[in-house]
């Protein structure tokens, strides 16, 4: 049982997105990125959760989006009115998001939870 879990969570992926939500909308240069993408989801299986890591914002120390129903931020600009109305409703977790906050501070890191 526990090889299971521990092979669930070895799939990570670095997944550099460029400006915007341009891989979204066709451009050419997120080609290879979307074909990937699209290739490798038979190979790890679909996901149960996704966490994500940015460094869009800047806090002074770790923030773990913590809500049931996170919001989508558009940070970006100079892009076309359609960029703006991208919607993606993806569950949050808030279970899993405590775990994290808590594991992060038992380890020594400071951080809190921002629902």
């Amino acid at each position: 049982m526990k090889s299971e879990s521990i092979d669930r969570l070895s799939s990570v992926l670095f997944i550099p997105h460029g400006g915007g939500p341009l891989p979204l909308f066709g451009d050419e240069s997120h080609q290879d990125m979307v074909d990937f993408l699209k290739k490798i989801t038979p190979t790890l299986g679909e996901p149960s959760t996704i966490l994500v890591i940015s460094a869009h914002w800047e806090e002074d120390i770790a923030t773990i989006t913590s809500g049931k129903t996170p919001s989508l931020l558009y940070d970006y600009y100079g892009f076309s009115d359609e960029a703006y109305k991208v919607k993606y409703p993806a569950p949050g977790n808030p279970i899993l998001a405590d775990r994290i906050c808590h594991s992060l501070q038992d380890s020594g890191i400071k951080a809190r939870l921002d629902n």
